[in-house]
C-alpha cells in the first residue's frame, strides 16, 4: 500500500472510530434525577396520579429522566412548595396557589365561587388560564400544568335548606372560603382538614365548606347529617405543578418535549381522579344515609347574589393592580358556562 493510500485509510478509521465513540457517549449518558415535592399523602388519589405521571416521563424517555416523588410535605412543606422550587429545594413541587395569599393574586381568580360544575372543569379552565395570561407571578419557575378540585359544598350537622338557615352558623372555612361563609351569614372557623373532624364530632363548628370528596377521604361524612348542594357557588382550589427553571433547562429539547406532552395528558388524568374521588364521597354520604339537599332556582339565583360582591371586590384589586382580572374571570364564566350546556 502506498504511502497516500495508507494515510487516508487511517484518517477514514479515526473518523469512523469518532463516530462511534459519540454514539457510544450518547447511548450511555447517566440518567438525569429530579425530586418532586407534594403536600398530599402518598394514599391521595392526587398523588398517585402524579406518581403515574413521574413514571409515564420514565417510560418515554427511556430511563433517562428520572422523577423522585417525595410525599406528605416531606421535602418542602405545602405553603413553601412554590419558594422551595424557585429556590431549588426541589426541581419539582405541587401545592395550592391559596396557601400563600397574595402571592398570586391574579390566580387567585381561579378559585372564586364561580359555580364550578366539576373538577374536570376546573382543572381543564385554570391550566388554561395559567397558559394563557402567563401572568408575572409564576415566570420565576416553568409551569407544567395546574389542576383543580371539584365545587366546594357545604355539609352541616343540621339542615341548612334556605340563606336564612345560614346566619350565624359556624363553618370550617380558610382563606377564600372564609369570605364565601361571610357573605352568606355564617361565621367562618379557621382549620385544617385533619383537625376538622373532630370539631365538628364536639360541635366546636356546625359545618364544614369543601368538595364532597374530603366527605370520605377524610370521613367527615361520618360527623355530618345534611349536605347542601351549593355547587351554583361551587369554588375550586386551584394547585400547581411547577419546575424549577435551572433544571428545565438542563434537560435536552426531546426531555423538554417528553415532558410537555405527558403533562397535558395529564390534565385530564388529574380532572378525572378529583370527579372520581367527588363519585366516591358522595356514595358514602349515601351508605350513611346523609340527608343531600338541592337549592330551587329561585334560591341558587340568591346564594349568587350574595357571593357577586366577592367577584366584584378580586375585579377592582386587579384593576387597581393593572392585571388582567375581568378579563380572566370573564373567560372562566365562559368555560362553566359551555361546560354546563355540555352537560
Amino acid at each position: 500500500m502506498s504511502r497516500k493510500k495508507l494515510i487516508i485509510a487511517v484518517c477514514l478509521m479515526l473518523v469512523v472510530a469518532g463516530f462511534t465513540g459519540c454514539r457510544k457517549s450518547a447511548d450511555t449518558s447517566e440518567a438525569v434525577t429530579l425530586s418532586y415535592s407534594i403536600f398530599f399523602p402518598p394514599t391521595h388519589v392526587q398523588c398517585q396520579t402524579a406518581q403515574t405521571w413521574a413514571e409515564e416521563i420514565q417510560k418515554r424517555t427511556g430511563g433517562k429522566v428520572q422523577i423522585t416523588l417525595y410525599p406528605a410535605g416531606t421535602l418542602t412543606k405545602a405553603p413553601q412548595c412554590y419558594e422551595g422550587v424557585v429556590n431549588g429545594v426541589s426541581d419539582i413541587g405541587m401545592s395550592c396557589f391559596a396557601y400563600t395569599r397574595g402571592r398570586f393574586p391574579l390566580l387567585e381568580g381561579l378559585d372564586l365561587p364561580l359555580g364550578y360544575p366539576n373538577g374536570m372543569t376546573a382543572t381543564r379552565a385554570a391550566t388554561e388560564m395559567v397558559r394563557k395570561y402567563a401572568p408575572a407571578e409564576v415566570s420565576d419557575v416553568k409551569v407544567l400544568y395546574v389542576h383543580a378540585h371539584g365545587p366546594g359544598i357545604l355539609a352541616s350537622r343540621k339542615p341548612v335548606r334556605t340563606l336564612a338557615d345560614m346566619n350565624g352558623l359556624k363553618v370550617r372555612a380558610t382563606g377564600l372560603s372564609a369570605k364565601i361563609v361571610e357573605s352568606l351569614g355564617g361565621t367562618p372557623v379557621a382549620m385544617s382538614q385533619p383537625e376538622t373532624y373532630e370539631a365538628l364530632q364536639k360541635g366546636v363548628v356546625e359545618a364544614t365548606l369543601c368538595p364532597v370528596e374530603t366527605l370520605k377521604g377524610w370521613k367527615q361524612g361520618e360527623v355530618i347529617n345534611t349536605v347542601t348542594d351549593t355547587s351554583v357557588i361551587g369554588y375550586t382550589t386551584s394547585m400547581f405543578v411547577v419546575m424549577n427553571k435551572d433544571a428545565w433547562n438542563k434537560l435536552s429539547p426531546e426531555q423538554q418535549k417528553i415532558i410537555t406532552e405527558v403533562s397535558d395528558e395529564w390534565v385530564d388524568k388529574h380532572g378525572q381522579a378529583w370527579d372520581q374521588a367527588d363519585q366516591e364521597g358522595k356514595a358514602f354520604i349515601t351508605e350513611l344515609k346523609r340527608e343531600w339537599i338541592s337549592l330551587t332556582p329561585e334560591q341558587k339565583q340568591q346564594w349568587k347574589e350574595k357571593v357577586q360582591p366577592i367577584l366584584d371586590e378580586y375585579v377592582q384589586k386587579m384593576a387597581d393592580q393593572n392585571l388582567p382580572g375581568k378579563e380572566l374571570l370573564t373567560d372562566l364564566q365562559t368555560m362553566i358556562a359551555k361546560a354546563g350546556s355540555a352537560q
